[in-house]
C-alpha cells in the first residue's frame, strides 16, 4: 500500500508541475499540439488496431482501425476551432466576459472494449483543455494502450507541450487507483468503464464525469423502412463484434410487422434461436450470479459464442437472436449483452411495445441510448418524450449514431454521459468542452434600479406578492 501511495504522489507532483506549465500557454501553442498529437495517433491507427485486437482477443481489428479513426481525425475535427483559453466571450449588454480555466490533473479510466481509442480521444480533449492527463489503462489492454499514451506523449513534446503532460500506470492495481483518484490534486476523473469503477471514481470525493451502462432498445415502427433498419441494425450489431456500449441489445416490433421483420433478419443472414439454445446461450452470456454480462463472451464472433454454447448455426451468421417474451429476471438476455446477439420482442399493439421499450430501458440503461426506425414524425416524437435517454438514435446504427460525428452532428466522443438516471452528471456526449472551467467577470451595471426602490416596502407584511410587484413597476 505504501508503494501505490509513493507511486501516486509521483504522478500527481509531475502531473501538478505540467499543469502550472500548461496554464500559461496560449490557444495557439495549444492547437500547435493537439494537431500533432492527432496527426501521430492518425498515422498509427491500423498498427494500434492491430495491437489491441491481438492482445484483447476482443473485436474486429479493422473495425478498431475505424474506431482509431473516429477517436483521431474526427474527435479533432469536432474540437479544433474551439476556444479553451483565454476570452470566451464578452457581452456589452449584460457587462459579463466568459475566461476559461483549465481543471488540472485528469484521471483518465480506460476500458478493454476500445482501449487505443479511448487514450486517443480522452488524450486530444485534455491537452486542448491545457489539463495533465494520467491514464489508467485496463490490465488486459495494457501494452496497446501504453503504446497508444506514448505515441501521444512524445508528438504533444515535439510540438512544445509541457514535460509529463501525458504520463500512465505500467502496472495498475486497486489500491494505487484508489490513491490516485483521491488525491486532492487530482482536479477530476474521466471514468469509462464497468459500473464498479465508474461508482468508485463518484465515491473518491474527486469531481467525476463517468458513464452508466446500455441497453439499448431498438423500436422498429411500421412505417419505418424494414430493409434499411435490418441492415442498419446488423451493421452496428456487428461492428466490432458488439463492443460499443451503445449498440443495440433488443428489437421491439408490433405483431403486424413481426413476420416481415423477422424474414428480413434471417435474409441477411441472422439466426434466431430455438428455445433450446436460448437455454445454452443465457447460460455462457449471463453470469447466473451477479446477472451481468460474461467476460468470455463479450466481443466474440457468432463462431465463437456458438462454440461455447455447444450449439451450431449455419455458415456465415451475423448475429444471434432470441424471442423473448419478458424482461428482467428470468430472461438473462433481456440484459446489456457486448457481443453479436440480440434479444426479439413480438407485441400485440403499439402501446404495448412502448412499454417493452420502457420496461428494457429502466432494466441497467437509464439514461444512455435509445433507437428507432420509423419514418412517421408524431411516433418519433411520442418515443422520445417516454425514454429515459440521453441520445435517441433515429434511422441511424445505434453505436455508430450514438458516438457522433459519422451520421449526426453529436459531439464525437467515447464517454457518453448517461445524467442523474444513468448515476451521472450529464446526458452529453462529453468533450473539450466539459473540462474547462468558465470564470465570468461582472461588471456593474449603468441601471441600478434595485438600489433605487424602496426596499423598505418589503418589511411591511401586510402587502403581498402582488402589491409589491406593482409598486415595483411604479417606479421602473
Amino acid at each position: 500500500m505504501q508503494k501505490e501511495h509513493k507511486l501516486a504522489d509521483q504522478l500527481l507532483e509531475r502531473a501538478s508541475i505540467a499543469a502550472g506549465v500548461f496554464n500559461q500557454f496560449d490557444q495557439e501553442q495549444v492547437d500547435r499540439i493537439v494537431e500533432k498529437v492527432f496527426k501521430a495517433g492518425f498515422a498509427n491507427r491500423v498498427s494500434l488496431a492491430r495491437m489491441a485486437a491481438e492482445e484483447t482477443q476482443l473485436g474486429v481489428w479493422q473495425h478498431k482501425v475505424i474506431k482509431n479513426t473516429v477517436a483521431t481525425q474526427l474527435v479533432y475535427d469536432n474540437i479544433k476551432d474551439e476556444k479553451t483559453v483565454g476570452v470566451l466571450s464578452s457581452n456589452k449588454l449584460t457587462g459579463i466576459t466568459e475566461i476559461a480555466q483549465s481543471l488540472g490533473p485528469i484521471f483518465a479510466v480506460i476500458p478493454v472494449t476500445n482501449p487505443t481509442s479511448t487514450i486517443m480521444y480522452k488524450i486530444l480533449i485534455c491537452l486542448k483543455t491545457r489539463n495533465p492527463v494520467i491514464i489508467s489503462p485496463h490490465r488486459r489492454a495494457r501494452e496497446c494502450s501504453i503504446k497508444a499514451a506514448r505515441i501521444c506523449y512524445e508528438a504533444a513534446l515535439e510540438a512544445g507541450a509541457p514535460e509529463y503532460c501525458v504520463q500512465w500506470i505500467e502496472q495498475t492495481s486497486r489500491e494505487l487507483t484508489h490513491a490516485c483518484m483521491t488525491d486532492d490534486r487530482m482536479a477530476l476523473i474521466l471514468a469509462t468503464g464497468g459500473t464498479g469503477l465508474v461508482h468508485a471514481a463518484y465515491s473518491s470525493g474527486t469531481p467525476a464525469l463517468g458513464v452508466g451502462p446500455g441497453n439499448v432498445p431498438v423500436f422498429i415502427d411500421r412505417s419505418a423502412d424494414l430493409p434499411l433498419a435490418v441492415e442498419s441494425i446488423i451493421s452496428s450489431k456487428t461492428f466490432d463484434n458488439g463492443t460499443v456500449c451503445a449498440s443495440e441489445q433488443s428489437i421491439i416490433v408490433e405483431k403486424k410487422i413481426a413476420q416481415k421483420v423477422i424474414t428480413e433478419f434471417e435474409k441477411q443472414n441472422c439466426y434466431f434461436l430455438k428455445p433450446a439454445e436460448i437455454e445454452k446461450v443465457e447460460k455462457i452470456a449471463i453470469n447466473p450470479q451477479t446477472g451481468v454480462m460474461s467476460a468470455e463472451i463479450v466481443g466474440q464472433s457468432v463462431e465463437k459464442i456458438a462454440e461455447l454454447a455447444g450449439i451450431t448455426v449455419p455458415q456465415g451468421t451475423k448475429i444471434l437472436i432470441a424471442n423473448l417474451e419478458g424482461v428482467g429476471k428470468g430472461y438473462p438476455l433481456s440484459r446489456e449483452v457486448l457481443a453479436p446477439i440480440l434479444a426479439f420482442y413480438t407485441r400485440d399493439n403499439y402501446e404495448e411495445t412502448i412499454k417493452t421499450c420502457i420496461d428494457l430501458n429502466y432494466l441497467g440503461g437509464i439514461g444512455h441510448t435509445v433507437s428507432i426506425y420509423a419514418n412517421d414524425q408524431k411516433r418519433i416524437q411520442e418515443f422520445s418524450e417516454l425514454m429515459n435517454a440521453g441520445r435517441i438514435i433515429v434511422n441511424t446504427p445505434s453505436a455508430q449514431g450514438a458516438v457522433g460525428g459519422i451520421f449526426n452532428t453529436l459531439a464525437t466522443s467515447f464517454t457518453l454521459g448517461c445524467g442523474a438516471g444513468g448515476k451521472n452528471i450529464t446526458t452529453e456526449n462529453i468533450s473539450a468542452v466539459n473540462l474547462i472551467n468558465i470564470k465570468r467577470i461582472c461588471r456593474r451595471r449603468e441601471d441600478l434600479r434595485w438600489f433605487r426602490f424602496d426596499q423598505s416596502k418589503f418589511m411591511d407584511e401586510d402587502l403581498n406578492a402582488d402589491d409589491i410587484l406593482q409598486e415595483y413597476n411604479r417606479n421602473f
